[in-house]
């Protein structure tokens, strides 16, 4: 979330940090290589972009937050999580497909053909927004291993304009195909939710999971009360960046560098809130950074960067990132602003490969969370990209 089985199947067709010049904070010290040895992901073509109706319908729940996609490859089923906090619904997932012609690259539409209440190891849903123990879904994979989905929770804790809400940890939990709980890995200490100014902000948990050859990596959306202020117009900000093993034990940590505001917001004195709202495996060691913002009076902005861990420091045992203590950052390269496709940027948090296409090409489709609101659409872009020969697909 962002800002402050039916017999038919519902188808639609469609303190400030100081900063280098390029937004990055002055303390982290460059990552030695370039982000990738080769030249990295590139985008071919633009697939085109399709849309769900607001607010529709499906199964007696309402569809929309979408704020995770993934796909199966064995099967083709898509997964798609909400980050509906019992407004609407329990926490849940929908199921259906993303129709990309694998022939031509031809995006025809997206279909929703099943829902999942998500559950807790007791088989009850998670509370609702306020209340103990509550769930935010942002992210959603699928592990054809193991034939269940892995979610990342964003958790909540109070602030000063929140002061009644209890503290939910960030999470990121296993769950069955019927949403039944599944497991869950271990958090790392320094991103335990608290009632202070210690640990993960509000709103700043696990936006993006992914999965990689070697386990599980998730990101925060923005710093730590300990890692800095949150990106202005003036300096970015770091986030962390998790990768735990098979068990579920946490084996690194990186720093990730996020952009600076790309503009003041409309009054001067207005909101902005800026993050990586979604990461992708690219390779062992390569990632795919979604970054969002929205700016009162601008709007959303969305870029899409390519990073590598290789080279950067293992910031596990950093307490602080915003001490001037020495590490190196990962390194990221610009793939694309997002902004330059389909109609107005929207509120796009969620990223996923899809089919690969004949031509060789991967196909990547990226979402948006609409808030509910209906000022803001359910939007899917598709994009044919080279670059990925180790994405399975």
């Amino acid at each position: 979330m962002w800002r402050g089985t039916a017999a038919v199947a519902a188808v639609v067709a469609a303190t400030a940090v100081p900063a280098t010049a390029d937004g990055r904070p002055a303390h982290a010290v460059p990552a030695a290589r370039a982000a990738d040895a080769g030249p990295g992901l590139r985008i071919t073509r633009f697939l085109g972009e399709r849309t769900l109706p607001h607010m529709m319908r499906f199964e007696g729940t309402t569809v929309g937050g979408l704020s995770g996609i993934d796909r199966d490859p064995r099967t083709g089923t898509w997964y798609m999580i909400s980050d509906d906090r019992w407004r609407y619904d329990p926490a849940r997932f929908y199921t259906g497909s993303v129709d990309i012609d694998p022939r031509t690259g031809a995006f025809s539409g997206v279909r929703i053909s099943g829902v999942s209440t998500l559950r807790r190891a007791d088989g009850t849903p998670y509370p609702a927004f306020g209340r103990p123990e509550s769930a935010d879904p942002e992210s959603i994979r699928y592990d054809p291993e193991s034939g269940r989905v892995l979610w990342g929770d964003e958790g909540d804790r109070p602030d000063e304009a929140h002061a009644g809400i209890p503290v939910s940890d960030l999470s990121v939990r296993w769950a069955r195909r019927d949403g039944a709980y599944g497991g869950e890995v271990t958090v790392p200490p320094n991103l335990k939710q608290t009632d202070g100014h210690r640990g993960p902000r509000r709103n700043f948990g696990f936006e993006g999971v992914t999965l990689t050859r070697d386990g599980v990596a998730a990101m925060v959306e923005g710093p730590r009360y300990e890692d800095g202020d949150p990106p202005s117009t003036r300096h970015g900000a770091l986030a962390r960046l998790t990768l735990w093993d098979r068990s579920g034990r946490a084996r690194a940590q990186y720093a990730y560098p996020v952009d600076r505001l790309a503009a003041a917001p409309v009054p001067a004195d207005g909101g902005a809130d800026s993050g990586v709202s979604e990461i992708l495996a690219v390779g062992r060691h390569r990632f795919l950074a979604l970054e969002r913002s929205w700016i009162e009076g601008v709007g959303y902005k969305a870029k899409l960067y390519e990073f590598d861990t290789r080279g950067a420091s293992d910031v596990l045992g950093h307490d602080s990132l915003a001490r001037g203590a020495g590490y190196r950052a990962v390194s990221k390269r610009l793939v694309a602003d997002l902004g330059r496709f389909g109609g107005t940027t929207q509120n796009l948090e969620s990223m996923s490969w899809g089919p690969r296409l004949r031509s060789g090409e991967c196909t990547l489709v990226v979402g948006s969370d609409d808030n509910f609101d209906s000022r803001e659409v359910t939007q899917f872009l598709a994009f044919a990209v080279d670059g990925c020969r180790s994405v399975p697909r």
